[in-house]
């Protein structure tokens, strides 16, 4: 299983438009960060979490030519935005994408890309199956089984998702304990980290390190990142032995 990271950013990702902070003028390209969205590979299919407002542009650079599956975390635009570049998978591989979300951010996705669903037979719009999912339930894609793991982004329920091995959690400032038992085990952890200062909805970095420890991964890689965490080669000095931040373009092997 390979897995790549198409985005570590946070919803404004970095730099950030009219910033002039020392991360969102940094000349190291670790520092520049596209929307967060990861890509899976496991035997000869591709999977995609999240598509964000730079879903085409992580696409194009990935020089992804087939896409099997899009998975959602949550409804939030940052997550969202870029579903109607499906459109290309849908014409190459003749077949509409199968999009796997809990039936509330499926309820939004109908709400802010409407002319998908409203039986129109305008040509190119885009052609998708949608596979309901929750957090109590695991599920297969192509042959993988998915444990679904339910963590709040302040009151709002979001899904990570456990691969094997590979456990994925972004936009979460809340992991309950009954979910952390899911976690338990996993060799790679990925886990938002926003900022240094305290935030509603998502975990600062003290906070992403503390239940990294708690977690006991052999490697936690941080995503999620704002200009507002520092410049990547300073912040990564003070890391525990065993925890990274993320960066766009990294890629796992498992």
């Amino acid at each position: 299983m390979k897995i790549t990271f198409l985005g570590t950013g946070t919803s404004q990702g970095v730099p950030v438009i009219s910033c002039s902070c020392r991360v969102c003028t940094s000349t190291n390209n670790k520092d520049n960060r596209l929307r967060s969205s990861i890509m899976i590979e496991h035997e000869e299919k591709v999977f995609v979490i999240d598509s964000g407002p730079d879903f085409r542009q992580q696409m194009l650079r990935e020089n992804v030519k087939r896409l099997d599956a899009l998975i959602f975390t949550h409804s939030h635009k940052d997550h969202t935005a870029g579903m109607d570049d499906i459109r290309a998978f849908n014409f190459f591989m003749q077949k509409p994408m199968e999009v796997y979300a809990t039936d509330f951010t499926q309820q939004k996705l109908r709400e802010e890309f409407p002319y998908i669903f409203n039986k129109s037979d305008y040509p190119g719009i885009p052609e998708l199956n949608f596979h309901s999912i929750n957090g109590d339930t695991n599920f297969f894609i192509e042959g993988l089984e998915i444990i679904p793991i339910k963590v709040l982004h302040y009151k709002m329920p979001v899904l990570g998702f456990r691969f094997g091995n590979f456990t994925y959690i972004t936009d979460a400032n809340q992991i309950p304990a009954e979910e952390k038992k899911k976690i338990q085990g996993s060799k790679i952890l990925v886990l938002n980290a926003l900022q240094m200062e305290p935030h509603i909805s998502h975990f600062t970095l003290a906070e992403a390190i503390e239940v990294a420890k708690e977690l006991n991964a052999e490697t936690t890689y941080f995503t999620h990142i704002s200009h507002r965490l520092g410049l990547d080669d300073e912040v990564s000095l003070n890391l525990p032995i065993g925890v990274h931040l993320s960066y766009d373009g990294l890629q796992l092997i498992l």
